[in-house]
């Protein structure tokens, strides 16, 4: 598989090393839980590649795609996708880089497995495993020192209002951050803003209240130090059709079950190009 050069730049909208030389517009991330197995797991990265590399979006830079498997597939994931313009990364790591912890893997040791993205704090993560706010920031400096980009997953337990969701998300970032920063250098951060109460759940929160929170997380969120080039992205039973009726304050999607079809992420990266109004034809080109 070859990748087309990136007409921006010259190359494949990434310079040497996985930094990114030009600032996406959008963000689409696809976590896949511990829903596939090894093989099927490749076979959903190859099609994936696939769907990227038609793609004039993403191997532009316009539109920032990645994909997070089961650890043991992080090596070749990352390889496939890499090919194609997109990234991969872990779906949680340590707050050590190296130690006597059983069972554990290091944010060291996902780099070395070309990871590009570490997500912590998920709802999963804190539910089942306990993890706290102090947990999630140790792990959010392990990304930062790592050179990852921490996927913070934040979102309220119940429905309410925006004013209620604003006030429990802020804090959950500051305390995320407020940690990270007094341990390690700051770097960007994607932060997934995932409703407890609609993550599983047949419909998402509506565009209207999606809009409204997180128009204010951004707001809050890049005023931070360190978090200019920060986003934040919508997760909670996201799909096809979800992006086009939400506010432009919404960076993109953090999507589960729904992507799992590649036909159904290339529709979402469309409906994407669309909002930013990148013409495409029917095969995916402008």
């Amino acid at each position: 598989m070859s990748l087309p050069a990136n007409p921006a730049t010259g190359g494949t909208g990434e310079a040497a090393g996985g930094a990114r030389t030009t600032q996406p517009r959008a963000v689409i991330g696809v976590s896949l839980k511990m829903y596939f197995g090894h093989q099927r797991t490749l076979d959903y990265c190859r099609e994936v590649a696939a769907v990227a590399l038609a793609h004039p979006a993403v191997h532009s830079g316009e539109i920032e795609l990645f994909v997070l498997p089961a650890l043991p597939a992080l090596p070749e994931a990352a390889r496939i996708l890499g090919l194609a313009g997109a990234g991969a990364g872990a779906q949680d790591i340590f707050w050590e880089d190296e130690g006597a912890y059983t069972g554990e893997v290091s944010g060291r040791t996902v780099a070395e497995l070309g990871g590009r993205y570490a997500e912590v704090g998920h709802a999963e993560r804190r539910r089942i495993f306990g993890e706290d706010d102090r947990t999630i920031g140790l792990k959010t400096a392990a990304a930062y020192r790592n050179g990852l980009t921490p996927v913070l997953c934040i979102g309220e337990l119940q429905p309410g209002s925006v004013e209620e969701a604003l006030r429990h998300c802020t804090a959950d970032i500051d305390a995320a951050l407020n940690r990270a920063r007094s341990l390690a250098p700051a770097g960007r951060t994607i932060v997934a803003y995932e409703p407890q109460w609609a993550i599983g759940a047949p419909e998402p929160a509506t565009p209207e209240y999606i809009s409204a929170v997180i128009a204010g997380l951004d707001t809050h969120l890049r005023s931070l130090p360190g978090q200019a080039d920060s986003r934040v992205i919508y997760g909670g039973s996201a799909g096809p059709g979800l992006i086009s009726r939400l506010d432009m304050s919404v960076a993109g999607l953090f999507l589960g079950r729904f992507a799992h079809d590649p036909q159904a992420l290339k529709a979402i990266l469309d409906e994407t190009a669309a909002r930013l109004g990148l013409l495409l034809t029917a095969g995916g080109r402008p």
